[in-house]
């Protein structure tokens, strides 16, 4: 009984989040922000540091970062590491999908604070036990394993009372990944149609957020956010299971109010 003895040697390595701080999550580089910076970014350099268009300037010069476009695929804080930086922590989901754009607009902590308390009263009845049906709705196969991640000994989903479900009819929680491909919009929206209400969307990484690489294209969507009723979305391509350990908590309510990764 090899495993016994292992697991007497290594003792209990199942993370205390969210009750206690854990110092991988807290130092996952888990974003891309963008820093102050004196040298401007004209639009044409703003459109060739980003294969998804994340990237944007406007009239004023100001630079934004859509992280639910974002890849993470470095490009843009190698090439100008003065506006560009990585951003540590995993708490990334956010409650609308205008949060995900980097620095935050005046007045946008607000309307997301009312909408997190709007969903959190809505979901109360799922703090104790929550049900997740995932859906792929087009991945290219990354967040299905941080998905499978979940439920292995360090992250240790079942301890917070969370379980997959193979039907969405026993579903609180829709778990969808993938960029929306157009052959999955009926089967998505009759598996949301048939999911008890109230039930909580959550859209799991960039391409279901936006459709990355492949956005609009004949294949696929801009994401699911016209698809279905998204509630939660988390960015990163793929996401951690910490992020989507963050998601589901805050879907219903269960977490202290924080700001996301800057």
């Amino acid at each position: 009984m090899p495993w016994l003895w292992r697991g007497l040697r290594e003792g209990i390595v199942t993370t205390h989040y969210p009750e206690r701080p854990d110092a991988y999550a807290d130092g996952f580089p888990a974003a891309i922000s963008v820093r102050p910076s004196t040298a401007p970014l004209t639009r044409q350099e703003a459109a060739a540091l980003c294969p998804t268009g994340a990237i944007t300037v406007d009239g004023e010069g100001a630079v934004r970062l859509d992280r639910g476009r974002c890849i993470m695929c470095g490009h843009c804080s190698r090439a100008r590491p003065d506006t560009f930086g990585t951003a540590h922590g995993t708490e990334t989901a956010a409650a609308a999908r205008t949060a995900l754009v980097v620095p935050e607009t005046e007045g946008s902590g607000a309307t997301l604070r009312e909408l997190r308390k709007d969903l959190a009263s809505r979901t109360a009845r799922f703090r104790r036990s929550l049900h997740i049906r995932h859906v792929d709705a087009g991945s290219d196969g990354s967040e299905e394993w941080e998905i499978a991640a979940l439920t292995n000994p360090l992250y240790d989903l079942h301890r917070l009372g969370m379980f997959f479900t193979a039907s969405p009819r026993h579903a609180d929680v829709l778990l969808v990944t993938g960029a929306g491909t157009r052959g999955m919009a009926a089967p998505l929206r009759r598996t949301y149609e048939a999911t008890a209400q109230p039930v909580v969307v959550i859209a799991a990484g960039a391409d279901a957020c936006s459709g990355g690489l492949y956005a609009d294209s004949y294949a696929t969507h801009d994401g699911l956010g016209d698809l279905v009723d998204v509630d939660i979305w988390v960015p990163g391509s793929p996401p951690s299971p910490f992020s989507l350990l963050h998601a589901l908590l805050l879907a219903t309510g269960r977490l202290a109010e924080r700001g996301a990764v800057s």
